[in-house]
């Protein structure tokens, strides 16, 4: 059946779905309020994990804030008598892995992922390597708010990174491709976005013996996510068409997101992937409970084509880790984002590109399938979003003209449709998501929907389409 989804904001006020960002040098990535940060999170390292001295690891991508920012946030832990290893710069899976690799009390990632190099972020992973809870997060923020800080505390600038944590990770990548597997006839594309990729792709595919034709690795702190990398990923599809690559792939800033691109150029985002992996899963009865985890943004053409192999799609809220919290409640292994974020939870409890690319490799070297024939047969429904202005973000459901329009457009649509209605957490916005297998249908319901709501509570009324 087709089907509407709302959602709501949360009540945090520093963290969004993926840890806290901003722009750098600004609060809350002010001086003081990052020192508040780390001694916040030490002191309840301290008292959550009953450990006199919480060990934590920290990275970061190749913005020009990265560097101060961890080394204020390092002075902050230490004053919380936290002791803090300095990984430099790694992506935010590598992160992940090394805190549940060494045992860390807890790993820190300063980046701000796909986002432009003015803007960074804090992200903190427990000692299994998850992200923060929602209530955790919350937990942090009151105890920032309360926080009082010491004078005196300067920022750790003798921070040193130790070599091993990268070959650490680089060499768990390096296990996961078998010894004896076919390699791709041609090279593979692959965009590093200036970002932290650009330190280990090269060294990892030398490694292992696979020709890539590396794209965007030379970062110098103000290039990262700049028009490349996986939210533009054109250029990669280009080369790869051009170079009749076996298949290109493009990263983020901090490597845990990753689109692909078919030897013909044409983009294959995360759904795409997703159709690839959830069968060969099946047949290796490796696919816990016949189930991938989406969100709300997955395309139905997906659950379509993965219903046809007895595979259920189970959809979250949209972000990485409301996917992972549905994975773990559930005891489901596969799930991910058209954005990229793929969680192969089997390897890794955290979207990773580079895991991402890899596991295609395996199943294209184990099915003799070219990256475009695995791809080929997801076809994917129309989609349209608008974003509409508001004055308030009232409960959408209690205003009755726009819950007329949705529950009469859910109607007319039936089982080849479905319509996502929802509040942007960060911006005075209400996102309007109608998908179908008629296209003409996707774009009449989308605006009486986007219609409905300027009317009742827009604020300027106008919509913008995406």
């Amino acid at each position: 059946m087709s089907s509407v989804q709302w959602r709501y904001m949360h009540t945090r006020k520093l963290f969004g779905t993926d840890g806290m960002r901003g722009v750098a040098g600004r609060y809350p990535l002010d001086h003081e309020t990052i020192l508040k940060f780390g001694k916040s999170l030490g002191t309840l390292l301290r008292k959550v994990n009953g450990a006199p001295c919480p060990e934590v690891v920290l990275g970061e991508d190749t913005r020009e804030s990265s560097r101060w920012i961890s080394e204020v946030l390092a002075a902050g832990i230490v004053s919380a008598g936290a002791r803090v290893f300095y990984a430099g710069v790694i992506t935010t899976p590598g992160v992940a892995f090394l805190t549940r690799h060494y045992g860390f009390t807890a790993g820190i990632m300063v980046s701000a992922s796909h986002n432009p190099y003015y803007d960074n972020g804090i992200k903190v992973f427990s000692n299994s390597g998850l992200k923060l809870s929602d209530a955790q997060e919350l937990e942090l923020e009151r105890a920032i708010e309360n926080n009082h800080l010491d004078a005196g505390i300067e920022p750790l600038r003798d921070l040193a990174a130790d070599p091993e944590f990268l070959s650490q990770y680089i060499a768990y990548l390096r296990s996961l491709l078998p010894g004896n597997l076919p390699l791709p006839d041609g090279p593979l594309v692959v965009d590093c976005a200036h970002g932290a990729a650009s330190r280990i792709v090269p060294v990892l595919f030398n490694e292992l013996g696979i020709k890539v034709h590396v794209l965007n690795a030379g970062p110098d702190g103000r290039n990262i996510n700049l028009n490349c990398g996986s939210l533009h990923p054109g250029f990669m599809a280009r080369e790869t068409a051009a170079l009749h690559a076996s298949l290109g792939v493009a990263f983020d800033g901090d490597a845990d997101r990753a689109i692909f691109a078919t030897q013909d150029g044409r983009i294959a985002d995360g759904d795409h992937i997703l159709f690839a992996a959830a069968p060969w899963y099946e047949r290796h009865q490796k696919l816990k409970r016949h189930t991938v985890v989406g969100t709300l943004m997955t395309n139905l053409g997906l659950e379509h084509a993965l219903a046809r192999c007895g595979i259920s799609v189970k959809r979250t809220a949209v972000g990485d880790r409301y996917v992972l919290e549905e994975m773990l409640a559930s005891g489901y292994n596969l799930g991910g984002e058209p954005s990229g974020h793929i969680i192969f939870a089997d390897l890794s409890l955290v979207g990773d590109g580079i895991i991402t690319l890899l596991q295609v490799l395996r199943i294209l070297g184990e099915t003799g399938a070219t990256f475009t024939e695995a791809v080929s047969g997801l076809k994917q429904y129309p989609q349209i979003i608008r974003n509409i202005k508001v004055r308030e973000k009232v409960p959408l459901e209690s205003v009755p003209e726009i819950a007329h329009t949705i529950e009469a457009s859910t109607r007319e649509l039936g089982g080849a449709g479905r319509i996502v209605v929802r509040y942007s957490g960060t911006e005075p916005l209400a996102r309007v998501m109608v998908e179908a297998e008629d296209e003409t249908a996707v774009e009449h319901h989308a605006g009486l929907i986007a219609k409905a709501i300027e009317s009742a509570i827009g604020g300027d009324g106008q919509s913008q389409a995406n």
